[in-house]
């Protein structure tokens, strides 16, 4: 079993709260618009770190994380992208990667507006973490936390850290 802490567009924030609700983890995974090398590093420095890239973001995050990330984790493939979509409505950029071979779960970010939704049609799980930072439009700064098990996931908890 593996435990993971997901967060997105911290937009440079850093939080130290970040770790104090990720420290149950074993994994951190960041869906873009990381804002800083700085807080990759702090949380790559906490535990092991996937990440990709976001429209925010300069040269630098870019050189280090890639736009798309595909990776297999105990047992379930993932899928993460920062502008992704969500089911009924995927981005046309990544829309044809779903549809042809879907993930057990797919990740975005972007739309600072945390979702977690079930394609039935591709038996695909959405999550998108919503956003961790105080850059935006949302109220509520938000991060997940799960575990992917023998390629299912179970324990999700949505973390809501205090008001922006």
């Amino acid at each position: 079993m593996t435990k993971v802490g997901l967060l997105s567009d911290t937009h440079g924030y850093w939080d130290e709260k970040y770790l104090q609700y990720f420290e149950s983890c074993d994994e951190i995974w960041h869906v873009g618009d990381i804002g800083s090398l700085e807080v990759a590093q702090k949380l790559a420095a906490f535990r092991p770190f996937r990440a990709v890239y976001g429209n925010i973001d300069g040269q630098e995050i870019r050189q280090l994380y890639p736009q798309i990330l595909r990776f297999t984790v105990d047992g379930a493939e993932v899928l993460m992208k920062h502008i992704g979509g969500y089911p009924g409505n995927y981005d046309p950029s990544i829309k044809g990667s779903i549809l042809v071979r879907p993930p057990k779960l797919f990740i975005s970010g972007h739309s600072h507006i945390l979702k977690v939704k079930y394609d039935k049609t591709l038996d695909v799980l959405h999550i998108n973490p919503g956003a961790a930072g105080i850059q935006g439009f949302h109220k509520v700064r938000t991060m997940v936390r799960f575990a992917v098990d023998g390629g299912t996931f179970k324990d999700l908890e949505v973390i809501e850290l205090a008001d922006r």
